[in-house]
């Protein structure tokens, strides 16, 4: 089977690292797997050597040029399979197909807040031209459905596949990281992983970090993996809080698992996800989670890690200083999100929608 995946970006992020594992899974199922992503760099890409196309569209007087490259490419490897990623992917391939013939087009939306009125609106209106339209949780197709981007029950719900392979549990990671970043082995290490952007709310967990030093005398640090656009901002509101002690900005990280691994309790402090798969792999790494309560959680954590509304500071902090009671690694919470969520169980299931679609 030819297959032709087409994303906005393969810049840092989830969906980027779920759709490039997605291809080397279905590249080393024997078939024949190419990328193409509309915009910016290169950063994530597949373990194996799959062909990667730029599209080249970097503002709207460049979307003419990339309509017609998209087309080109489609017509030049005639995939039996289109399976389009995140919205600009999404409604970018579907116009294509307006001019292009395409065997089968699916389009995967990965988050329950895709930009507001404007792109629903544009998910419905292009509805027609998708063999199929997924999400990556339930509770975002339901979002999806009660804008109307979609008609009533014809969104389907597949979860991200996640490699486990470099995601389990590593008892030497805290000695690492506590060695490299200069702390006591008894401080109590709080992860974050994410762009620094406004869907993260970092503001919010920051603010929940200034609660736990004035009320919590064990020793801890917050550690946050990304870059992005706030990171000023994010750095501003550090220094107004006064808690440059205990917050680290990591920038760029390869090494997440390990710091996954190291942490006492992993923090989401999102306003919205599709399938949040740090979450996943904080699990499989062992790590105790608090999440806020965003599209996909309750579906990942299940029995596993404490979910909080959305932009409450105080209960942020709560969760996170009762997590640092909770110091035990269970194997329990890697074989849960391996049963539900591992990447060879999904890409079968990919690989049965693709024949049946």
């Amino acid at each position: 089977m030819k297959i032709l995946y087409v994303i906005t970006s393969l810049t840092q992020g989830g969906a980027q690292r779920v759709v490039c594992d997605l291809a080397d899974a279905m590249f080393e199922k024997g078939h024949e797997v190419k990328i193409a992503y509309l915009t910016g760099e290169v950063i994530t890409q597949p373990a194996n050597e799959i062909e990667l196309l730029s599209i080249g569209l970097t503002d709207a007087v460049t979307l003419p040029k990339a309509y017609f490259t998209l087309s080109k490419i489609i017509k030049g490897f005639k995939p039996d399979i289109i399976h389009a990623h995140m919205v600009h992917a999404n409604i970018l391939t579907r116009l294509v197909r307006l001019i292009t013939p395409m065997s089968k087009l699916i389009c995967t939306a990965h988050n329950s807040n895709e930009g507001g009125a404007v792109r629903m609106l544009s998910y419905r209106v292009t509805d027609r031209l998708a063999n199929l339209t997924t999400n990556v949780s339930n509770t975002a197709v339901a979002a999806f459905e009660a804008v109307h981007a979609v008609p009533k029950n014809s969104m389907l719900t597949v979860y991200n596949g996640v490699d486990f392979t470099n995601f389990t549990y590593n008892s030497e990671a805290k000695k690492t990281i506590v060695k490299e970043l200069s702390l006591s082995i008894d401080t109590k290490i709080i992860l974050a992983v994410g762009r620094l952007n406004i869907q993260k709310n970092y503001f919010n967990l920051l603010n929940a970090i200034n609660f736990i030093k004035k009320q919590s005398s064990t020793p801890f640090v917050l550690l946050i993996a990304g870059e992005g656009e706030l990171q000023s901002e994010i750095e501003q509101l550090i220094k107004t809080l006064n808690i440059s002690d205990n917050v680290i900005l990591l920038g760029r990280r390869n090494d997440v698992p390990t710091l996954m691994s190291a942490c006492d309790v992993f923090v989401l402090s999102s306003d919205y996800e599709g399938l949040p798969t740090v979450l996943i792999e904080a699990l499989a790494c062992q790590a105790q989670v608090v999440s806020t309560d965003v599209s996909g959680v309750h579906e990942i954590l299940g029995a596993y890690g404490k979910i909080v509304p959305t932009k409450d500071p105080v209960a942020l902090a709560d969760a996170i200083k009762d997590s640092f009671q909770d110091n035990d690694k269970s194997v329990l919470t890697q074989k849960y999100v391996k049963s539900k969520f591992d990447l060879n169980f999904i890409s079968d299931k990919w690989l049965k929608i693709y024949n049946e679609v």
